[in-house]
């Protein structure tokens, strides 16, 4: 097994996943050492079968919610846990499946040379990913270049990367969006307007069908309404940053 990192670790936020949190978790563990997953008030089973591989694994932890609080609710308690333990960053990945745990120890390593920077994946989609869901993301990411004066997010909704712990958690604890879908594009928009650098690297993401144990809690019309909302706050946000960023913008700090 490899040497555990004391200063990064891979944060999986789980809700209702069905059986293939289990390969993502043996995947993880393959590369990786601690990985700790976040149970989001699951009532699938998969907490127990966490559980039990946890008991088998000193370098997998546990952390069970007793109610569903969306994704970016997880990933902050995860965050607050990996702060009292000494840890520097997280790489957070999808438990269904679609992020490539391979390319872990590749996006750990440019974090460790840059660990100021944010490493964000950028997703190289496969054949079988739904057209929706490619094309509409389109607009988020416009909409996140813009409102960081287009800082350099490759992605806005892709959650396979890599956060500084303490940078994330500070702007999590001093405002209460972020829990739920909109946590991904909104991390880093926010993480851009304190100053951290976005760092790009190309990943394959795949789509399962619902016959192959795909599993989505994405619904379109609630989704976008969040997403629309979310954009909506962060432009007044943008608003009333402007003159800093265009400094920075001057200045060459992105």
């Amino acid at each position: 097994m490899m040497v555990p990192s004391n200063t990064h670790l891979v944060l999986i936020p789980s809700y209702n996943p069905g059986a293939s949190v289990y390969e993502t978790v043996r995947a993880a563990r393959q590369f990786w050492n601690p990985v700790w997953i976040v149970v989001d008030g699951s009532d699938d089973g998969t907490a127990d079968g966490l559980l039990a591989m946890a008991g088998r694994d000193e370098g997998l932890r546990i952390m069970v919610l007793p109610r569903n609080q969306g994704k970016g609710a997880a990933v902050l308690h995860g965050l607050e846990q990996a702060a009292s333990s000494g840890f520097t960053h997280v790489l957070t990945m999808d438990a269904d499946g679609q992020h490539p745990a391979h390319r872990i120890p590749s996006f750990m390593a440019e974090s460790l040379r840059q660990p100021t920077a944010m490493i964000l994946g950028v997703p190289i989609f496969d054949s079988d990913a739904p057209s929706l869901r490619v094309n509409g993301r389109r607009l988020s990411n416009w909409w996140a270049n813009v409102e960081t004066l287009w800082a350099g997010i490759g992605d806005s909704l892709f959650g396979f990367r890599v956060y500084p712990v303490e940078e994330l958690r500070t702007i999590m604890r001093y405002q209460s969006w972020m829990r739920r879908f909109d946590f991904d594009p909104e991390a880093v928009v926010r993480l851009c307007w304190r100053g951290v650098r976005p760092v790009n690297i190309a990943a394959p993401v795949r789509y399962f069908r619902l016959d192959q144990g795909g599993v989505s809690h994405f619904r379109y019309l609630r989704d976008n309404l969040l997403l629309s909302w979310m954009h909506a706050r962060l432009l007044v946000g943008f608003t009333l940053r402007l003159p800093v960023l265009l400094f920075r913008r001057v200045q060459g700090r992105f």
